[in-house]
């Protein structure tokens, strides 16, 4: 086996992790394929000799494809290529729902008008939809452990601010939608950027 099977080999070991990643951010399977090739032409273009944790690294030059990803797709206000939809976990009550996304609404609000953008991303996306802060690092632009920081300081603010009495009808509805297409369909790209409007900069 040569130097080049050997990293297929290693690539193919996180393939899976990847496009998990790839496609909670971009919510499109053709997408999460492609962020998921780009990181390996990147890998194979680069000396990873000195890498002591490959996964990590992968992880990272993913999460920034699928940035580049979503700037481009903002730029053409373009909408996520549903090519498929991932199989229903359960059959969904639409009373209990309705009732859910009223109360996830305002919530959301909260968590909108009380933190940081940096905090938004990382409180959501781990205590929500249970996202690991490892995954969350890259996207927040910190170590998994300073992301773990973030969440906790924003547990806390979050913990301690009212409800606001006269909540934005339109608003709430844009915040409903977008966790509604993130925990139904693993469509991540309009919450992320609901939570920070500048992530489609980043690079």
């Amino acid at each position: 086996m040569d130097d080049q099977d050997f990293l297929a080999a290693r690539f193919d070991d996180h393939r899976a992790h990847l496009r998990a990643v790839a496609y909670r951010m971009l919510g499109s399977p053709a997408e999460a394929d492609d962020a998921v090739q780009e990181a390996w032409v990147r890998l194979s273009r680069t000396d990873t000799s000195d890498v002591e944790n490959l996964g990590g690294w992968l992880t990272t030059v993913v999460s920034r494809v699928c940035l580049d990803l979503l700037r481009s797709r903002t730029a053409r206000r373009e909408a996520p290529l549903e090519t498929s939809a991932p199989p229903a976990l359960s059959v969904v009550d639409p009373e209990r729902e309705a009732e859910v996304a009223d109360s996830v609404g305002l919530a959301m609000l909260v968590v909108l008008d009380t933190l940081a953008p940096a905090e938004r991303l990382a409180f959501v996306l781990h205590d929500m939809f249970g996202v690991p802060f490892d995954e969350i690092a890259p996207i927040v632009d910190r170590s998994p452990e300073a992301a773990r920081q973030l969440a906790s300081r924003a547990r806390r603010r979050v913990q301690g601010a009212p409800a606001s009495s006269e909540a934005d009808v339109a608003r709430q509805r844009a915040v409903v939608e977008a966790f509604l297409a993130a925990s139904r369909g693993g469509d991540f790209a309009a919450l992320l950027e609901l939570l920070d409007p500048d992530i489609v900069l980043r690079a």
